[in-house]
């Protein structure tokens, strides 16, 4: 059953709109833990011990953290996998006079799908930057958050990486999440103007608020 259901077209949208909004949800509280970082050291770094310990004595210390972790790879794998195996079987459907004539792609697919490719590029080098340390300019220091992410804004390059894959993000939202609505069947006649609003109004926030972080440390208002 969970077969048949995965082969479909209609499993695999189901998949990416699911898998999408369980990204989504993370990504509004991951945006709202990095603005602590406006508060000062001291509450970034105590907000980044606390996730290390959120559910103790029950959960042992990073329990909960890993869980997230774990669900979010899941997610990203299902997304992409569905993403990529939808647009094979979109090409493989095309008339055959496209063989030979390449069609021209929706403005919506073009973004989505490059986008895509820039946000799982940028996914690799975000954990190498902040939580492994390999690729982070500077000594990365373990247990000081607030300091690896001042050193990774103090770099052009850490900028220009981050946000333009924060503008990447802003694009995907922007239309990924009015897509999952009718995927997800909440999509109607009387609803899509609302949809829409709301897919922008999230797209915009969370672009804006990512983007804060290293403007907050080009400006000096973080340092």
């Amino acid at each position: 059953m969970a077969r048949t259901v995965w082969d479909s077209t209609v499993g695999k949208k189901t998949v990416m709109a699911v898998s999408g909004l369980i990204m989504l949800l993370y990504l509004v509280v991951h945006m709202i833990g990095n603005l602590k970082i406006f508060f000062g050291a001291g509450e970034f770094d105590h907000y980044a011990h606390w996730l290390r310990t959120v559910g103790e004595p029950f959960m042992h210390y990073e329990w909960t953290l890993w869980l997230v972790r774990i669900v979010l790879v899941v997610a990203v794998v299902a997304h992409a996998t569905s993403a990529y195996q939808l647009s094979r079987r979109d090409i493989k459907a095309r008339p055959s006079k496209y063989l030979h004539k390449k069609a021209r792609a929706s403005y919506a697919t073009r973004t989505m799908r490059w986008g895509g490719i820039i946000l799982g590029l940028f996914i690799v080098w975000h954990i190498l930057d902040l939580t492994t340390g390999t690729v982070h300019a500077g000594g990365f220091q373990e247990g000081h958050p607030y300091q690896n992410v001042v050193d990774t804004f103090s770099t052009w390059y850490g900028n220009v990486i981050y946000i333009v894959a924060m503008l990447a993000l802003g694009l995907h939202i922007r239309h990924g999440f009015w897509s999952a609505a009718q995927t997800l069947g909440a999509g109607s006649r009387t609803r899509d103007r609302a949809l829409k609003t709301v897919a922008n109004v999230l797209a915009l926030l969370l672009t804006a608020g990512f983007i804060a972080v290293p403007v907050g440390v080009m400006t000096g208002v973080v340092s």
